[in-house]
């Protein structure tokens, strides 16, 4: 077993399943399955780097609230830390290293020069004016200043985070060093070097690898019953790329619960009401009311958790009926749910995979903003797609020569290439 102790002290994850130690397992799996040296095993368990700043506000009320601000830097062996920035309660030191770590093997497994970072602050900015969380954001990376950059750990958005938060977060670094730094982060609005096609990447990204793997079983897109659990900017973006390609969405849902109709929903009418009820599907009228639970054991063909992690466990992997998952979200299958679905003969398209799409695009941002020339968004789909598809295939192959799931078939080509670089680079001093 690998360490999974981490250096400094934090009340655990409210999730009876630690997000850090899981990950830990993911990367002793690979390791064992790639024979690697206990060394090299050990380097890759802990992140390099962990800052936890404080953030003090003055509210609209004249009140001042201090916030924790944790950034996570995993491994730089590939190249610049690069990874999300998630408000969210529930965030925490652990799973915000979890996630760190995860980023990691998923540039990797892209062929992508980063390697994983991950930031957070644990805040439901629903319950923030626009005012606060601007004040939040700016103190946030002002906190970071030296430990951020576009050569160094590029920031980009999460879950409660968006291209609104990565303006003020690249204005602000860039007041600091004294000149404009578009490449400090990604996922920015367009009229300050933000990338087009950025938006529905990471939906994107889920269709595509949804699409492959149903036409390598010789099923179409046409028809198919997809069941979504998340309708933010992933959740609603794969609902909506899928529904043009001819899917039928008979389920989707947000914080508060979800919507079910059996002939498939109306998904340009779910997003329209859910723009106007505060990103809530709850009421959507001519759909069932349902909750996420009752979502997820939905019988349907595909069904795509696209929100927390650890939604699918040893508690109601039995209930899944679904014969494919595409985990849009991070670690929303545990891994023990993940190998009695393997067993059953359920395909898990693992989230270093499927959700890769965001940090493709983020990546094609960074290099457009690094070299001051702009893609159209054709171009820049036709790109990601390249790097998609050419990434399933590798994992394909992979699972076939290993005769393992797709899961470890991932972790083996991303975490061996992680470890092939540090053995390169070797160890300093």
């Amino acid at each position: 077993m690998v360490a999974t102790s981490l250096p400094f002290v934090e009340t655990q994850s409210p999730a009876h399943i630690c997000p850090y130690d899981q990950a830990c397992n993911y990367l002793e799996w690979a390791a064992k399955e790639l024979k690697l040296d206990a060394g090299i095993v050990e380097i890759l368990s802990h992140p390099r780097k962990v800052v936890t700043v404080s953030i003090p506000i003055k509210m609209d009320n004249g009140e001042v609230r201090v916030f924790a601000g944790h950034r996570v830097q995993h491994s730089d062996i590939l190249g610049p830390y690069k990874g999300g920035i998630r408000y969210h309660p529930a965030v925490t030191l652990r799973e915000v290293s979890a996630l760190a770590m995860l980023m990691t093997w998923k540039c990797a497994l892209l062929g992508i020069p980063y390697g994983g970072g991950k930031g957070g602050i644990p805040i439901d900015p629903k319950k923030f004016s626009v005012g606060e969380l601007e004040r939040i954001s700016r103190r946030y990376i002002s906190e970071l200043i030296k430990d951020i950059g576009p050569s160094v750990d590029i920031p980009a958005p999460d879950m409660g985070t968006s291209a609104r938060e990565m303006a003020w977060m690249m204005d602000t670094y860039s007041v600091n060093v004294g000149h404009s730094v578009p490449g400090v982060v990604t996922g920015k609005p367009l009229s300050i070097g933000g990338s087009l096609g950025r938006e529905m990447a990471t939906g994107r990204g889920v269709m595509i690898i949804v699409r492959e793997s149903l036409k390598d079983h010789g099923i179409s897109l046409t028809g198919v019953r997809i069941a979504i659990q998340g309708f933010g900017n992933v959740g609603g973006a794969a609902a909506e790329l899928l529904h043009q390609a001819g899917a039928k969405i008979i389920a989707v849902s947000s914080g508060a619960g979800g919507i079910f109709a059996e002939d498939g929903l109306d998904i340009s009418a779910v997003k329209a009401y859910a723009a106007q009820n505060r990103r809530s599907v709850v009421g959507f009228p001519t759909a069932k009311a349902i909750s996420n639970a009752d979502l997820l054991t939905l019988p349907c063909d595909v069904l795509i958790p696209a929100a927390l992690e650890n939604q699918i466990t040893e508690e109601n992997v039995h209930e899944i009926k679904a014969q494919f998952i595409a985990e849009a979200a991070n670690g929303p299958v545990t891994l023990e749910a993940n190998q009695v679905l393997e067993a059953r003969g359920v395909t898990v398209l693992p989230d270093i995979l499927a959700n890769a799409g965001g940090v493709v695009v983020s990546y094609l941002e960074w290099v457009q903003g690094l070299s001051y020339l702009f893609w159209d968004e054709e171009r820049v789909n036709k790109e990601m797609e390249y790097l998609m598809v050419q990434a399933y295939h590798k994992v394909m192959e992979e699972a076939k020569t290993r005769r393992v799931n797709l899961r470890l078939a991932a972790y083996t080509l991303g975490v061996g290439r992680v470890a092939q670089a540090l053995t390169d680079r070797g160890l300093y001093p």
